[in-house]
């Protein structure tokens, strides 16, 4: 009988080169996130950019900022040993809460609203977070405000409980650092910026730390429309996790070369379209961000090297922004964005309701606090 050898079989220290990295703590699996080329047919021929896709950490980027704020929080005192963590989310900044407590040991309760997907509230659950809903929009600050003021309530009936207030935290900037340099160590040179702006903190965090490494960085915010971030009038808004209806203080204005508003049904085709080319995508603030990453593609230099920071994966938002039942209700099918956006030379120029670019980037904070009205008080009243 002619029997051939058997293929010998890898040494057992050749298997481990190129696996993956083993956890002791959940808090060890966030970070290291991976960057991928988008190309066409997302984007024209020979133009791209590259996404961050922090969907990649267990609950999102904001796993970052909700470790980081609770750990330096314990190191100051302000959060005591088994003290209660209390805070208002949308969504992400609440599973990120949900696994710091885990890593540290504190009960978490969240405020959201109606419109958390059932997904997210059913893992809060899950986690252990005690998630609480308000029910009614506060009449000038919105869902945002009503989140807020329940926060205040519950803080005053939790003796020691803290509150991480990302809208305001200066932690919530510090946090990013270091999704800053792992872009650097990826990518090398970064010619341009393209970031969601909600509380502030990632834009604001990663943006800094680039431009130390790349004085002549560009930077794009990008906005949903309805939101007074920019100096917009404050409107009904669909989309979740950018945006906002009070003026956070981590937003640094200075950092901005332009920003871009984009609409609900142009957030949902552009990430729809980048599922279907890509395999990577995600909810409103990776469908915004990445319809105006596509369009720095298209305008900017072909050598020019793009970042676009992807905050979560596309799971939590099958039954929204990829339910085709969901989305016609809304009116959101068959919103395809025009081939470039609209432009006002300052925000307060008209009230903007599809993708509109401007590149007057001003803090309407000052002026609203002066005049004692609008967002801008209630914001402070809330801090």
């Amino acid at each position: 009988m002619n029997c051939s050898p058997l293929p010998s079989s890898p040494a057992p220290a050749q298997l481990l080169t190129g696996a993956t990295r083993r956890a002791h703590t959940p808090a060890s699996l966030v970070g290291d996130t991976p960057v991928l080329w988008v190309g066409e047919p997302f984007t024209e021929a020979g133009r791209g950019f590259w996404a961050k896709l922090e969907g990649h950490n267990p609950g999102g980027i904001k796993d970052r900022t909700a470790l980081y704020m609770v750990e330096r929080a314990r190191e100051r005192g302000d959060l005591l040993p088994g003290a209660r963590i209390v805070e208002s989310t949308s969504g992400t900044l609440g599973l990120g809460l949900a696994l710091a407590g885990i890593v540290f040991g504190h009960p978490v309760t969240v405020v959201t609203d109606p419109g958390m997907e059932p997904l997210v509230s059913g893992l809060l659950t899950a986690y252990g977070a005690d998630v609480r809903v308000v029910r009614e929009p506060h009449p000038a600050g919105g869902w945002q405000q009503a989140r807020r003021d329940r926060v205040a309530e519950l803080l005053s009936s939790y003796p020691g409980a803290w509150c991480p207030d990302q809208y305001h935290n200066p932690d919530n900037v510090a946090a990013y650092a270091g999704l800053a340099r792992e872009l650097v160590a990826q990518l090398g040179r970064i010619d341009a910026l393209v970031v969601s702006v909600g509380t502030g903190g990632h834009s604001a965090g990663i943006a800094s730390v680039l431009r130390g490494y790349f004085p002549g960085l560009k930077v794009v915010g990008v906005d949903t429309t309805g939101s007074t971030i920019f100096g917009q009038r404050a409107a009904p808004r669909l989309m979740r996790g950018l945006g906002s209806s009070i003026y956070p203080r981590n937003v640094d204005y200075t950092l901005f070369d332009e920003v871009h508003w984009v609409a609900a049904g142009e957030a949902v085709w552009s990430a729809r379209a980048l599922a279907r080319s890509r395999y990577a995508s995600g909810g409103w603030s990776v469908g915004a961000v990445a319809l105006v990453a596509r369009h720095l593609a298209a305008t900017l230099p072909a050598e020019a090297r793009i970042a676009a920071v992807f905050p979560d994966g596309p799971h939590r938002y099958a039954g929204t922004v990829f339910d085709d039942s969901w989305c016609r209700e809304r009116q959101l099918l068959g919103c395809e964005p025009a081939a470039a956006p609209d432009r006002i030379a300052h925000p307060g120029e008209r009230a903007v309701a599809r993708w509109t670019k401007c590149e007057t980037v001003l803090d309407p904070a000052p002026a609203a606090r002066a005049a004692g009205t609008g967002a801008a008080a209630l914001a402070g009243a809330a801090r």
